[in-house]
């Protein structure tokens, strides 16, 4: 038998192991099979290092080779304007801190990595504003003419409300000002084209674990032309601008899971839509005036709910429902969502959010077991 101390804090509290259901796939989706399949000969028997000069570095380099030009077919680039990194904060920060002459500008909601890295910057940084509707007012960026801006970064899709940001706008203000434009694309990647953003946008970040590949890798994409300074000293990879060992399997687990999101975007939208608006609807039906849906103009995977009390994360995950209060890098800071302060609202409504997100493998079931419960703690 187990002790106390090791016993599960939920088992402690009565949780219900019998049913557990998944609206966090805006903080990480499951490893899909196809892109497991993929990747597997470079975790085993495909180890080399893809710098070494021999046969298995030029297998694994070849391997590489293959994934960038696999990633820039599909985001319509060369491969020269792809660069592979771990994860979206790092290309996040190299963005920032590495695009761009002068002083930096970002709208307030963007992701931390965006927000820590702009004050990182050598020449410094500063905010935009965002309406109540969780939309950037491009208009309000132009206070900062005068201040020497050479990027500015909003991101396409809000990863806590789902907000889509208007970046054919965006990108046509920050051209005009002789400025570029960065876009987080992590959080759009599975129901955005991305080959229509890169039309506008002059660098793009990209997660594969958003999309169904493997934690711990990611992209950069910077448009041939705009310098980029390097971020990782200590070698001559991708393209000596950051330096480490490429982590192979990672990489071409990502273009394999950037091609199926892509691929299958149309698909996934209709099927994430009918889920965003049928739970919704229940939950609007069963809560009333209790709930607010926050945003406008959003992504169909993503609903940020607001309550009239606090906890709702916590008293759901006891019931075996697994959604969150926000961005999952900075989930154990317990703070007010900075994205709700930004649009307007108070403290208190700041902390009494939560976003719930669908992916492929959730059903209707799902959600109207989890709009059943939801309404059932609180109405």
């Amino acid at each position: 038998m187990q002790s106390g101390a090791t016993v599960d804090k939920r088992e402690r509290r009565g949780y219900n192991r019998g049913m557990e259901l998944y609206f966090d796939y805006a903080a990480t989706t499951p490893l899909r099979e196809e892109v497991l399949e993929e990747m597997l000969p470079y975790l085993k028997g495909k180890f080399g290092n893809p710098d070494s000069l021999h046969s298995f570095g030029r297998e694994a380099a070849h391997a590489v080779l293959r994934a960038r030009d696999e990633v820039a077919s599909l985001l319509g680039v060369l491969p020269s304007e792809v660069y592979f990194t771990s994860g979206g904060t790092e290309a996040d920060n190299w963005a920032i801190r590495g695009l761009g002459q002068g002083k930096a500008a970002a709208s307030p909601i963007e992701h931390a990595a965006v927000i820590s890295s702009l004050f990182l910057r050598k020449e410094g940084g500063m905010y935009g504003t965002v309406g109540a509707d969780g939309i950037v007012r491009t208009g309000d960026f132009g206070g900062t003419m005068s201040e020497n801006i050479g990027l500015y970064a909003v991101m396409v899709v809000n990863n806590e409300t789902g907000c889509v940001q208007p970046i054919a706008e965006l990108a046509d203000f920050a051209h005009e000002r002789g400025a570029l434009l960065f876009s987080d694309c992590v959080q759009a990647a599975a129901t955005q084209d991305l080959r229509g953003i890169l039309r506008y946008a002059d660098a793009v970040s990209l997660s594969a674990h958003k999309i169904g590949g493997p934690k711990g890798t990611g992209a950069l994409i910077v448009k041939r032309g705009k310098r980029l300074r390097p971020l990782i000293a200590g070698g001559e990879q991708e393209r000596g601008l950051r330096g480490g060992t490429l982590n192979v399997a990672g990489i071409v687990g990502f273009a394999r899971a950037l091609g199926l999101a892509q691929g299958e975007r149309e698909t996934f939208c209709s099927h994430a839509a009918r889920l965003q608006g049928l739970f919704e609807k229940l939950v609007k039906e069963g809560l009333g005036d209790l709930v607010r849906i926050d945003g406008e103009r959003r992504a169909p995977n993503i609903s940020h709910l607001t309550f009239r009390e606090a906890g709702i994360v916590d008293r759901l995950d006891l019931e075996g429902i697994a959604c969150s209060a926000g961005a999952a890098c900075s989930a154990h800071a317990r703070k007010p969502s900075h994205v709700l302060l930004a649009m307007g609202r108070s403290e208190q409504e700041a902390e009494r959010g939560a976003r719930f997100s669908f992916g492929r493998e959730t059903t209707e079931e799902d959600v109207r077991t989890c709009a059943r419960i939801l309404c059932s703690l609180l109405g």
